[in-house]
């Protein structure tokens, strides 16, 4: 029934067209007092007090908009710390008007402060990307990144291991910044502050501008920064009291002084995680009770430092750095009741001590061609990261013990060069290249002598092109990325023989969108791209990763890349309470990569947790979202989504074939009790999941929050209660190897309070607020 509303719904908003328009009006925003300008400004068109349509100026402050009503028209111009001016126009008598330049001038009795965190979160949909961008709500919803990821449409981040999925898979691509991260996004989660995150973008059908990596497709971290004219900043601190009390804070300033804009975000992290499982296994003659208790500490320091340099109108030099550090304490304690008495039980003491430091460099130089918008950009970006760990594990019942001492080092160059040219009003022509050099290393020694190593070297050049072009309702965009994929590595274990191991692969991969607006309330946009899930560092690292008494993870060097066709199909309506985004999806995947549990070669009472190709596949999904207004205190954001696979592959000798169906629903309402004061009630629900071997039962919550006010609008005070019946659970149910039943618990239900302050008086001119400005990542390059 879930799956039938959700086809009935994107059908209902197929057939909702309505009539064609044809009028268009243009102008140029400029300050009144530089004569500058003004980019990104908000050009708004009402008919009366109904808003129809709008836009935003370029680099060089001109608007264009098309498709509007042939009759009286109001045109509203926004800009924050602007006085807004409103226009008639008349489209009944020309189908064309250009206003020409338009000037607005500083408006001196709106609030010196500025506002970096909204109250709301909102969600946007692009042609390309559904943008999230956060707000109060959701910062109060958790102190990380992964806590808050749970409250956005049609992504999940697994509450123990915190891997992240997108649309039911974990094959996506994580971005920082439109940058990759050598950072674990295991890590990542748990390392970025909730208060550092400016924007979180949804790309999941990406263009060949975008690398072909992950599956489901890319979601780009966006953080904190300004270019405000002067000194400004803010504040956030937080603490979540569950079993165990966690703090997050992080500062966000910003200075800019004529040709000058210098930025900074600091965030620290830290805290005390709690964790318990029970196992129960029942392999025939071997049937065991297990119990797992874990303590985790974990302290990261996020800071970034940036500084852009306006040379003149045309050029733009900008510099920025991140630096990551990260450690961890962790103390585990596994017990094993084995129902035969005749098999000795086990017990196992475990702690670990480990340090992450991650740092980034990144250059990036602009030119601006005298022909509007045609540019061309240089960009190089450099990243480390090192990660040693040293474990001890100790066996009381025996008694007796080991240590491990592992060490990962990581090094990533890239140097990509991109050209934009319009080359008419309606067509335009992007091209670039790019070059990715990495390398990883890693060691293990147990009880302090040499066990092995893995060296894993990769290089990726590639080139592409994308041809955009209008034709009146009409939007077409082609593409296709040319890559040159080579990977070296080798493994050595002590008392064996080296394994090397090499392949090189040259793949393209075409896309295409196209995208039709029937009228000024609706758009559709169809999307096709070809995508690769390349083997990770450490899905094919044969290093041990880590140990318990009955399991082993580790990687498999021998994984080919897994390819991906993917279509998709949206639908986006405005309504006079808000707007919908109504999708369906369609994945061919080509020698999927799915993580097994198998049988140890060696000791009949352990398991090793691997990955392997499996056969070709199919998934496919529907999902819808959007943002309501329902009254002036009553406002919502949701996404329903349901995805269909079915699972086809080994595990062991043992063939398997099953059909999956997952379900996730979320809904976070907020409620405007008066001018300062606001209450949300957020709900979640997560279906029962079915992969290889196991099936995961369903999970869900529910949340209350509120924020206030004060200081004359420069401060809020946030508090959030999450899991108020503390339902969720993670309760599963294995079948292969052999049956198993479980159930872990963590720090679900807490209780947060923050406060946000903002402070400083500049205002917003922005020479070139340019997309780099706001940190997002390289656009689809179509004439949307």
């Amino acid at each position: 029934m879930k799956v039938n509303f959700l086809i009935l719904l994107f059908l209902s908003n197929l057939m909702s067209l309505f009539a064609q328009n044809s009028g268009s009006v243009s102008g140029k925003v400029t300050d009144k007092k530089t004569g500058e300008p003004l980019p990104y400004v908000t050009v708004v068109v009402k008919d009366n007090a109904e808003m129809l349509t709008g836009s935003t100026t370029t680099d060089s402050g001109n608007f264009e908009i098309n498709k509007l009503p042939l009759q009286k028209l109001s045109l509203e111009i926004q800009f924050i710390g602007y006085k807004t001016i409103v226009q008639v126009i008349d489209l009944s008598s020309s189908k064309k008007i250009d206003l020409g330049t338009i000037t607005i001038e500083e408006d001196v009795s709106q609030l010196e402060g500025v506002e970096v965190v909204k109250e709301r979160s909102i969600m946007e949909q692009k042609i390309d990307r559904k943008v999230i961008n956060v707000g109060k709500d959701l910062i109060s919803a958790g102190a990380t990144a992964g806590e808050i990821m749970n409250n956005i449409p049609s992504v999940s981040v697994d509450p123990q291991t915190n891997e992240i999925s997108l649309r039911g898979n974990s094959n996506v691509r994580v971005l920082l910044d439109g940058k990759p991260t050598n950072i674990p996004v295991e890590q990542l989660m748990k390392q970025i502050p909730s208060a550092s995150i400016k924007q979180i973008e949804l790309i999941t059908n990406p263009s060949a501008k975008y690398n072909p990596e992950g599956m489901s497709g890319i979601i780009n971290i966006v953080l904190h920064k300004n270019a405000n004219d002067g000194f400004n900043g803010s504040v956030n601190n937080g603490i979540t009291f569950g079993k165990t009390p966690k703090t997050n804070n992080s500062l966000d300033m910003n200075y800019r002084k004529g040709k000058l804009n210098f930025y900074t975000n600091y965030g620290f992290n830290h805290g005390f995680y709690a964790n318990e499982g029970h196992l129960s296994s029942f392999q025939s003659g071997n049937e065991s009770e297990q119990s797992f208790d874990i303590r985790n500490k974990n302290t990261s320091h996020l800071w970034k430092f940036g500084t852009d340099y306006y040379i003149n109108d045309k050029n733009t030099l900008s510099v920025y750095t991140t630096q990551n550090w990260f450690s961890g304490d962790a103390d585990a304690k596994t017990f094993i009741d084995y129902l035969n008495p005749a098999t000795t039980d086990i017990a196992q003491n475990f702690s670990a001590k480990s340090n992450g430091n991650t740092q980034v460099y990144n250059l990036d130089f602009k030119h601006d061609f005298a022909k509007e918008d045609e540019n061309i950009e240089l960009e190089i970006n450099y990243n480390t990261y090192s990660s040693p760990e040293d474990s001890f594990y100790y066996y009381p019942l025996v008694p007796s013990s080991t240590t491990n001492n592992t060490a990962n080092d990581n090094k990533n160059f890239k140097a990509n060069l991109d050209y934009v040219n319009p080359l008419t009003k309606t067509t335009k022509l992007e091209l670039g290249a790019e070059a990715r050099i990495e390398s990883t290393t890693n060691n293990l020694y147990i009880d302090q002598l040499y066990n092995s190593d893995f060296k894993y070297d990769r290089n990726i050049f590639s080139a592409y092109g994308t041809f955009a072009k209008q034709w009146d309702k009409w939007n077409f965009q082609i593409g296709a990325r040319l890559e040159h994929y080579q990977v070296d590595a080798i493994f050595k274990k002590s008392g064996q023989d080296d394994v090397p191991f090499d392949d090189t692969i040259f793949t393209v991969y075409p896309s295409g969108f196209v995208s039709y607006t029937p009228n000024e309330k609706g758009t559709f946009n169809f999307s096709y791209s070809r995508r690769v899930d390349r083997p990770s560092i450490g899905q094919v690292n044969p290093i041990r990763e880590w140990t318990t008494p009955t399991l082993d993870s580790e990687g498999n060097p021998y994984l080919e890349p897994q390819f991906t066709n993917s279509f998709e199909l949206n639908y986006t309506r405005t309504t006079k309470i808000g707007s919908f985004t109504s999708g369906i999806f369609y994945r061919r995947i080509n020698d999927e990569i799915t993580r097994v549990m198998l049988e140890h070669p060696t000791d009949p009472n352990k398991n090793v947790l691997t990955f392997d190709n499996f056969k070709d596949n199919n998934a496919y999904g529907a999902e819808i979202s959007g943002n309501l207004n329902f009254t002036k205190w009553w406002s919502a954001n949701f996404g329903i989504d349901a995805y269909f696979r079915t699972l086809r592959g080994y595990v062991g000798d043992i063939y398997v074939e099953k059909d999956a169906t997952l379900f996730n629903a979320r809904a976070n309402n907020t409620f405007k009790a008066t001018k300062d004061l606001r209450f949300q009630l957020f709900g979640f629900y997560r279906g029962k999941d079915v992969s290889l071997q196991m099936t995961r039962k369903t999970m869900w919550r529910s949340d209350i929050g509120a924020s206030y006010n004060v200081l004359k609008g420069q401060g809020t005070i946030s508090a959030r209660f999450s899991d108020i019946f503390h339902t969720m659970k993670a309760q599963f149910e294995n079948d292969l190897p052999y049956p198993q039943v479980g159930k872990f618990t963590w720090e679900s239900q807490t209780l947060y309070i923050g406060f946000n302050y903002r402070f400083g008086g500049g205002k917003n001119r922005a020479l070139q607020r340019k997309q780099r400005d706001k940190n997002e990542t390289q656009g689809g390059g179509g004439m949307f």
